[in-house]
């Protein structure tokens, strides 16, 4: 998992705007149950292991460019968290959300865009996709 002062540093870079973090970069060693939609974790929400694999698939999946964890600033300084992961495909929203079962993830679903105002380092977007998030509460 990406480092504290690693994601500082490249929100530094970005002008103060949070990274959109690789699967590997959130996911990796990541052991904190909590970092990902932590309102739904305890609640019936799939372990961090489970959502990666399901994200994983998901990018193998023709017609996605591209999956990246976009980080929640509202959380505490030091912490490092997520609560929307943003998807770059030329597929629908129907489809995506059925793709990854949103509902069996306890996620609030799929929307347009991204779920956070500012996304620093944000990866090309190739003429004919666009950017959907799936996101939780």
């Amino acid at each position: 998992m990406i480092s504290h002062s690693e994601v500082l540093a490249r929100s530094e870079a970005a002008s103060d705007a949070l990274p959109l973090l690789t699967i590997d970069e959130f996911f990796v060693g990541n052991t904190d149950e909590e970092s990902l939609a932590p309102n739904q974790w305890g609640h019936d929400r799939p372990p961090l292991a489970e959502i990666e694999q399901r994200l994983r698939a998901l990018a193998a999946e023709p017609g996605v460019e591209w999956v990246r964890v976009q980080l929640d600033d509202t959380h505490e300084v030091d912490e490092i968290a997520a609560e929307a992961i943003a998807i770059c495909t030329d597929r629908e929203p129907d489809d995506i959300e059925e793709l990854l079962d949103s509902e069996y993830l306890q996620a609030d679903g799929v929307i347009e865009g991204y779920a956070i105002s500012d996304p620093g380092d944000e990866p090309a977007v190739p003429a004919g996709s666009h950017v959907l998030s799936l996101v939780w509460d």
